[in-house]
């Protein structure tokens, strides 16, 4: 199907194509200029609309590992092939209808000056093709990496209620530690300290790595456990082999909080998180899925927030499943 601004450049070049050819051809036209024109026009419309489909294929659709210079060759020999044959094929027709202006290819010089200037057309709207594509793809680009900021800015405001004056707050934490005197307080300060640093300076980044991720989660996980105690099971495991992998700032951290949020977590029924990894590969999180009868007020823009930065980042889809009372998120493992 061809799109509204195909159309308008097909248009303009065929009138533009046919004009030069009538002009070209106008001493020699005596009582027939208008029905010539209007065949050039035509002529050059159907050639250039087959030119732009066969083209407008190639170049989105066909064979896309291969380079575009490959892609651009195969193209153009196919398009001047048909457009060779369907010339031959006019030319057989006028001269059987007895049309004294049809034109007739009786040697190699005809045949040349008409695969010259059939080939010009075909690699001049392959060339205006291409960099509408391009364009469109750059302007498409501009657009994602708007969206991208947008989706940032909603994962920053996300924890900005963690980040209250962040000097008051890491002196007081200091001061805190400083005057604690039991072993078991000073390590919840440095925990807790270790998270608001953690949010402060990995916000701004897209991305982070594994390993940075699941350091940050220890200090977030013992903050929860001081308070859920026995109520919160957590199980990591992650071999050492996906540490340099990356994901989305704060997607653990995410996560965890919304099973939180919406689950029971009481001794009578502990709430179990596990963090593992497969072969994809992929980091899972899954959760025992006991939701709670009142669920705090939530945005509810956590789990899309992650959706929609692995799409603007990589183009990959984030797995949300529930099955047999557990509720597993999947997150495909990013390089660079």
């Amino acid at each position: 199907m061809f799109r509204t601004y195909q159309i308008k450049w097909g248009i303009f070049l065929s009138i533009t194509f046919a004009a030069i050819g009538f002009l070209q051809k106008f001493e020699h036209i005596e009582n027939h200029q208008i029905r010539i024109l209007i065949e050039n026009v035509l002529r050059s419309f159907g050639n250039i609309s087959i030119c732009w489909f066969i083209h407008n294929y190639f170049i989105l659709h066909f064979a896309k590992k291969k380079n575009n210079i490959t892609k651009g060759i195969i193209s153009n020999i196919i398009v001047i092939c048909i457009l060779l044959g369907l010339d031959y094929l006019s030319i057989e027709f006028r001269s059987r209808l007895s049309m004294t202006d049809s034109p007739n290819y009786n040697n190699v010089q005809d045949f040349l000056i008409n695969l010259t200037k059939i080939s010009f057309i075909s690699v001049f709207i392959y060339i205006v093709i291409y960099n509408i594509q391009i364009n469109i793809i750059l302007q498409k680009s501009k657009l994602e990496n708007e969206i991208l900021k947008q989706a940032q800015l909603r994962a920053q405001l996300l924890s900005l209620q963690q980040q209250v004056s962040p000097h008051f707050l890491f002196n007081s934490l200091s001061t805190l530690k400083t005057i604690a005197k039991d072993q078991e307080t000073k390590t919840y300060v440095i925990q807790l300290s270790n998270v608001y640093r953690y949010l402060l300076n990995f916000n701004e980044h897209h991305l982070a790595s594994v390993r940075n991720e699941l350091a940050f989660m220890k200090s977030y996980l013992y903050i929860l456990q001081e308070r859920f105690e026995e109520a919160l099971e957590i199980s990591i495991h992650v071999p050492d082999e996906f540490l340099h992998y990356r994901i989305p700032t704060l997607s653990l951290q995410l996560l965890i909080e919304n099973a939180v949020k919406h689950n029971v977590v009481s001794p009578e029924k502990p709430l179990r998180i596990r963090i593992y990894t497969n072969d994809h590969p992929s980091l899972i999180v899954e959760n025992s899925f006991q939701p709670k009868l009142s669920v705090e007020e939530s945005t509810g823009k956590g789990l899309q927030n992650i959706k929609e930065r692995y799409q603007l980042l990589a183009d990959q889809q984030v797995g949300v499943c529930e099955y047999n009372d557990i509720f597993v998120v999947t997150l495909p493992l990013l390089l660079g």
